[in-house]
């Protein structure tokens, strides 16, 4: 695309020539509903003309503007773009008329709506469990369709449905659970069918106390053989640093470079700081990766030309520079002109005292062609691998080139850097430097038009005028500037495009990118005063911003982004979120056809269509040196998102804290007491009135540590983002207390409380920890708990605290600064006037000792008018450990809304082979299914499943052989029963994605070739489902099964495969002892249309079905326990139950009373017991779910506790698939479930408890032991080998613990997970 269509150098108009000429620039793309501009020129006009501009559509035609002048112009107009729902192409059509003249000329331009832009705030980046999640969602709308909140196992936990904001803010929050599992969670905000994600952390943590800093430069240079690089600082959070705080290290290069090569380095240096706090122990690493060079300096031409004319002498210079910029001189360089892959010499060069070389070429006896130089530190082309060197400069002479048989022109436009981004509100200089050649101009002078582009739009433009000679042509260059207003606008980048239309009708072009600040029209400013504080303080928070704002605050602990760097509010996050933020093609669909036209190489693509009247349009093809080129199209870079929708952490740069305390004038208490230490101290939304400026009172909390704030603001005038400030709360004295996250009962460790003492003067300390019921403190031997303490000091005192209780617990410390007689470093001791006594208060979580167990109590209810009610009957285990009992309800308005929310994590068990894999991919196929036939199935979901079944199917492709069976490991023979599930999985997820058909057929082909002569599948491979192991109906149940795929794929029981399959399965049916066989028998002869068999089937099976208060379901054996083999049968009855056609009401009758036992056996993920009996029961709930769907219908649970307590949950058809929990008080006796209404609701209790670690043994059992250096902090847990399976874990211990409890070790069959054994290992250090 030539120029925003504008061509770099000159090419003339065609045929006779032209006086008067216009031209009209307009954006390409242009967005509905905005302030649009265009700007049009006129020329050397000889009457009066009306110049009328319009956008056609579907033959109607809107005037944009209608200008009648008899003088030259250059103006830029506003007009209204129209409003429209998605891309719409129109014509832009421009008409010039006078008495004697007119011309027409139309252009496409294309009419884009913009999504609004849209982004989420946490108040942080990471929580522990049971903290509250504060977020906001800004937008430029107001009315939003849905905002969820999920939780790490993708249950939605948190739902607002139809939530209109205020001012455009919405602010909301969500309670995170006590026992929220650590991971990603996410917040996902729908605005019709687009949604926004914002993910953040849940971890059990304790902030840091100091940060470490690594300075560091990008890159180390390889000749450097002595260096005094590495400077680690390791920061106090509250700003006071400790002058040992900073350390460096000075590194013998030599060590790593000699013989780089031959020891097979890679060329990257990792460095690793670890700083330890004095007293407390605690500890923190930091890394970073740098990267060897062997660029030593670098050369480059300067003040050289960029074209030239041939026969002239070319004047140029060199400029050589270490890696450090520093001129070298007397050095020897070599000019080279590259010829195809081989360089040929011109001159050696010596540079002078300034590092600097001229050259002058006599291009006479040179080729008519472009030269492309070289400048070199050696005469070769070619550098060694891994040798020192200096980079080559390279500089391309353009040869100038005659556009008409009888001119050639020079002419040109070139605008000259600027180095910094442009400051924002100010007016800058740019510089454009013009060469006019040949040109004549009656009145002496050319036009020099400019246009400012930023965002796809025109903001600015101007003329200015260039002097020409007036008599014969010549040659006219010298430099003009351009005064450039930079407005918020323009931000991140402003393109400037500069273009001449000279008296001979050839134009000449340049353009050029210039990034600038980043700012906005709105100004937002805030300010602590004072900007220091004593806890408890108070303080005020000024803020600045545009009469009428509404502005988000907060302010969150510097500790929190120290641990989750990067994840601040900021400028450039906010500037990401524009739709477009430079112009760089036109699309495809706007390309205006034109016939073959000759013209130079380089363009200038600013987005723009040009409507004139000389011929410099793009044509349909290209001459170029001889040869045509016809247009194709090709994939162009863009930066343009048509939805601009993105989450924003919390981000902005580190301010860099203050160096001086001074007290607030406030009296002083005596003693300080502090207990509030939160994470988020500031979480806010404030209107600011008509003044602008707003005064906040706030009181400091307790923690000593420096708060960072972000504040936005959101007025009339636009979003304006606040530049971060700090706070720093710290007290001269004060104490801290280091204690871990959690121990278990019966555990103790050592408590630590450090004290700082930054007055000027030495102090007596005394500290006393609080009395308590809940944990027993003991003062170590040869610790004194009271101790001088002089300036800039710090001494950390210990207990050994041992906790009785379980939950959290409050640690009280006290330290005063107490009179003394005793001289302290041959000083006097002070007692300050004010927070002369500190005590701090902190929480301690105390779990259960033991294995933990969970039971949970699943009920479907569906109500059709009545009310329906269940009861339980709770009852710990006798050896249940005292105190570890807690329970919790959740309700769902479908039996599949767990598993759907949380397709990736059914089972919560590892995974790593094919049938595992393939026992992950398949149950989004069915819940997929189900949500279609129901219509329920939303672009958000569909793309969240389609991506597990994309990455599923591709990992699968890894267990695939190349006679296109698949195996549990893809080596050894193929697997008969596998390749079945992948086909009959890959066959349903073709509606889906794409899946490659010629590899289905492979399979297909595989699995016909394992088929007998009497019908039924050979097994081949080894079956780690329980349910294929042994015994003589192996044959009959995996032909069942390979049969019963094949059907699914609508594969007709005339195909002689399956006629054989059929034939062969109905002689076994005489014997139905098996009832897992004769289960999926069932099913499969359902498949087959054979009513007759399957009716007797069903009768049987009806036979030996185990019927209990209105459930119903099966086990292979009176005596079987597995309740993964009773889903699996159970799950195939139901299977045939539903899958007959018609369908009638006893068999959906019968059907629910299957589908009652099975919800109960659903773990708390919408799994079950492992990945068979997960993949057929999801299978066959989807399809009762799609039989009994209705849209209709809401109901009322109702909970009620042993206690008397309730428990109201309403369900309808917007929360249906709304996680909804709380916590229950009682974990024994009797609750009843009540469901009022129509609509189904699916009830689960979860009861959580510790019991000791069983020791007895069945199927399997275990052994550990243990391998640990007692003088480090790292153990290493070992089976040991005489067991069949070894495996070891390295596990690090952060903080000192003792009397540790016993850790737990468990082993389990994945397919039977009721076969388990457990066993314990102790520390074995003291």
């Amino acid at each position: 695309h030539i120029s925003s269509n504008i061509m770099d150098k000159t090419f003339k108009s065609c045929c006779c020539r032209i006086i008067l000429v216009y031209m009209v620039a307009i954006p390409a793309v242009i967005q509905a509903g905005s302030e649009a501009k265009l700007c049009a020129s006129l020329l050397q006009p000889n009457e009066t003309l009306v110049m009328t501009i319009s956008l056609i559509v579907d033959e109607q035609s809107k005037i944009l503007l209608q200008e009648s002048s008899d003088q030259e112009f250059h103006r830029c107009f506003q007009f209204q773009a129209p409003q429209v729902e998605s891309d719409e192409v129109q014509n832009f059509k421009v008409e010039v008329r006078g008495e004697t003249f007119l011309s027409t000329e139309e252009r496409k331009v294309m009419i884009k709506p913009y999504s609004p832009m849209t982004f989420i705030q946490t108040d942080k980046p990471i929580y522990n469990p049971g903290q509250t999640v504060q977020f906001r969602v800004i937008t430029l709308d107001t009315n939003f369709s849905l905002v969820n909140q999920l939780d790490i196992h993708q249950n939605r936990i948190g739902q607002w449905v139809n939530t209109s904001s205020s001012g455009n803010i919405l602010q909301l929050s969500h309670p995170l659970n006590s026992e929220a599992p650590v991971g990603s969670y996410a917040i996902v905000v729908w605005i019709g069918v687009n949604k926004i994600y914002h993910n953040f952390k849940v971890e059990k943590y304790v902030l840091p106390k100091f940060e470490i800093k690594m300075n560091l430069t990008d890159e180390i240079i390889y000749t450097i053989v002595v260096l005094q690089f590495l400077n680690v600082c390791g920061s106090a959070c509250f700003s006071q640093m400790d002058q040992t705080g900073c350390a460096s290290h000075v590194f013998n290069m030599s060590i790593f470079t000699k013989n780089g090569g031959e020891k097979m380095l890679i060329d990257r240096f990792s460095f690793n700081a670890k700083v330890e706090e004095e007293g407390t122990g605690i500890t923190r690493s930091e890394e970073k990766h740098i990267a060897l060079s062997y660029v030593i300096g670098k050369l480059t031409f300067v003040d050289t030309p960029k074209i030239y004319e041939h026969g002239s002498i070319i004047e140029g210079k060199i400029n050589v520079v270490h890696f450090n910029n520093t001129p070298i001189s007397d050095m020897l360089v070599y000019l080279l002109e590259k010829k195809g892959w081989s360089s040929h010499h011109l001159q050696n060069l010596t540079t002078d005292s300034h590092g600097v070389a001229s050259f002058s070429l006599n291009t006479t006896t040179m080729p008519k062609e472009d030269i492309n130089l070289i400048v070199s530190m050696i005469p070769s082309k070619n550098t060694r691998y891994r040798v020192p060197y200096f980079n080559r400069g390279h500089h391309v002479l353009s040869l100038i080139q005659p556009t008409a048989p009888h001119s050639k022109t020079s002419s040109s436009l070139a605008i000259q850097k600027v180095e910094k981004p442009l400051a924002c509100g100010e007016e800058v200089s740019i510089t454009i430097q013009y060469a006019i050649v040949g040109e004549t101009a009656p009145k002496g002078s050319v036009n020099v038009i400019y246009l400012a582009l930023s965002r796809g739009a025109i903001l600015q433009h101007g003329h200015m005028k260039v002097t020409v000679q007036q008599g014969s042509p010549g040659e006219d260059d010298g430099e003009v500037t351009l005064k450039l207003a930079v407005v918020p606008e323009m931000t991140p980048l402003v393109q400037v495009l500069v273009y001449s239309i000279l008296p001979s009708e050839a134009i000449i072009a340049h353009s050029m990118n210039f990034p600038t600040e980043k700012c906005f029209r709105h100004k937002v400013f805030v300010e602590f005063s004072p900007s220091k504080a004593v806890p408890g303080e108070e303080t005020t928070l000024q803020l600045s911003a545009q009469p009428g704002s509404l502005c988000g605050l907060s302010a969150v602990d510097k500790s929190v982004h120290i641990m989750e760097p990067g994840k601040r509010l900021d400028a450039n996050k906010i500037f990401d979120l524009l739709p477009v933020k430079e112009t760089t093609y036109i699309p495809y669909e706007l390309e205006d056809p034109v016939s073959c036209l000759r013209v130079r190489p380089r363009r200038y693509n600013l987005g723009l269509k040009l409507a004139t009247n000389l011929v410099i349009r793009v044509p349909s093809c290209l001459s170029y040196k001889g040869k045509e080129y016809h247009h194709s199209y090709v994939s162009y870079r863009h930066y343009s998102h048509p939805i601009a929708m993105y989450s924003l952490g919390q981000a902005g740069p580190d301010a860099v804290p203050g160096d001086g305390f001074s007290a607030a004038p406030a009296p002083p208490p005596i003693q300080t007491v502090r207990t509030f230490f939160p994470e988020t101290w500031i979480w806010d939304l404030v209107e600011v009135g008509e003044s602008g400026t707003l005064d906040i009172p706030l009181t400091v909390p307790d923690t000593i540590t420096t708060w960072e704030t972000e504040a936005f603001c959101l007025a009339p005038g636009g979003f304006g983002l606040a530049p971060p400030v700090e706070i720093t709360v710290f007290q001269p004295f004060f104490l801290e207390l280091t204690l871990p996250y959690s121990i278990i009962r019966g555990e103790h460790f050592e408590l630590k409380a450090t004290v700082f003492n930054y007055l000027s003067k030495c102090i007596m300390v005394s500290v006393t920890p609080a009395p308590s019921l809940d944990y027993t403190l003991t003062p170590l031997n040869d610790v004194q708990y009271s101790s001088c303490l002089c300036a800039n000091g710090r001494k950390t005192f210990s207990w050994t605290m041992a906790p009785s209780v379980l939950g959290d617990l409050n640690v009280s410390v006290s330290a005063e600064a107490v009179q003394s007689h005793t001289a302290c470093d041959n000083e006097i001791v002070n007692v300050p006037e004010r927070g002369r006594i500190d005590t701090v208060t902190k929480s301690l979580l105390v779990k259960a000792e033991g294995t933990e167990k969970t039971d949970t109590y699943n009920w479907l209810l569906c109500p059709t008018g009545e009310t329906l009610t269940e009861e339980v009957e709770l009852q710990l285990p006798k050896n249940v450990v005292d105190g570890s009992d807690r329970i919790s309800l959740s309700v769902l308005g479908d039996i599949l809304g767990r598993a759907l929310k949380n397709l990736d994590g059914l089972l919560q068990m590892p995974y790593g082979c094919g049938e595992q894999n393939m026992a992950l991919l398949a149950p989004n196929i069915y819940i997929l299914e189900y949500l279609r036939n129901t219509e329920q199935l939303t672009p958000a979901i569909r793309d969240k499943a389609n991506t597990f079944l994309t990455s599923g199917y591709q990992r699968q492709l890894n267990y695939k052989h190349f006679d296109g069976a698949y195996s549990t490991f893809g080596q050894g023979s193929g697997n008969t029963w596998l390749t079945a599930f992948v086909l009959r999985s890959f066959g349903k997820a073709q509606s889906f994605i794409y899946i490659d058909p010629a590899q289905m057929k492979e399979s297909t082909s595989w699995l016909e070739s394992q088929q007998g002569k009497h019908g039924c599948f050979f097994r081949l491979g080894k079956l780690f489902n329980n349910r294929m192991k042994g015994g003589v109906t192996d044959e009959v149940t995996l032909t069942a099964y390979i049969t019963a795929s094949m059907l699914e794929l609508n594969m007709s029981v005339s195909n002689p495969v399956l006629y054989g399959s059929l034939s062969c399965l109905k002689n076994s049916t005489s014997d139905l002892s098996n009832t897992y066989t004769t289960a999926l028998l069932a099913y499969t002869f359902t498949l087959a249309g054979d009513m007759e068999t399957r009716a007797q089937l069903l009768q049987h099976l009806d036979t030996v079905a185990i019927r209990e208060r209105g459930h119903l379901h099966w086990t292979q054996t009176s005596s079987e326990t597995s309740a993964s083999l009773a889903v699996e049968i159970s799950s195939y009855v139901l299977l045939a139950s539903l899958s007959a056609s018609p369908l009638s009401t006893t068999d959906l009758g019968y059907a629910s009373h299957i589908v009652r036992w099975l919800v109960r056996q659903q773990n708390a993920y919408g799994g079950f017991s492992s990945t068979q009996d997960t993949v057929v029961a999801l299978q066959a709930l989807a399809l009762y779910s799609t039989r009994v769907f209705s849209r209709e219908g809401t109901s009322t649970v109702t909970v009620q506790s042993p206690s008397g307590g309730q428990h109201l949950f309403n369900v309808n058809q917007n929360n249906k698939l709304l996680y909804q929990e709380s916590a229950l008080q009682d974990t024994e006796g009797k609750y009843t479930v009540e469901v009022k209404g129509s609509a189904c609701a699916s009830v689960q209790v979860a009861l959580h408890y510790n019991i000791p670690t069983p020791t007895d043994s069945t199927t399997l059992s275990i052994q550990v032991k243990t391998e640990v250096d007692c003088n480090s902090n790292s153990l290493r847990p070992r089976l040991p080998s005489l067991l069949p399976l070894k495996h070891t874990l390295d596990i690090i211990q952060e903080l000192p613990v003792q009397n540790l409890k016993p850790a737990v070790v468990k082993i389990y069959d994945y397919y039977q997970p009721s076969d388990q054994a457990e066993t314990e290992y102790v520390f074995p250090c003291k």
